[in-house]
């Protein structure tokens, strides 16, 4: 996995590079010649950190689909108290 350096200077004037660069290994960002940020894919953060999906997540439909759900009619029958 290769390395990139860039310079704070050289990622503002071209975000894209660095982006494009993030595609094949962490981009690192100098701040006075001193590493200070690191940018990098957020699958391959998650992978780093352990993240893991919320349930929300694991149940988006990325295509957005939908799905017919017709639930029965519940039979509950309530017995409203005598407060009197």
């Amino acid at each position: 996995m290769p390395l990139t350096t860039l310079s704070s200077r050289d990622f503002n004037q071209d975000v894209g590079r660095a982006k494009r660069a993030a595609d094949s290994g962490p981009v690192v960002i100098t701040d006075r010649g001193k590493p200070a940020y690191v940018l990098m894919r957020h699958a391959e953060f998650q992978r780093l950190t352990g993240t893991r999906q919320s349930i929300v997540e694991m149940l988006r439909m990325p295509d957005g689909g939908d799905i017919e759900f017709d639930p029965p009619k519940a039979n509950i029958k309530l017995k409203i108290p005598d407060l009197s």
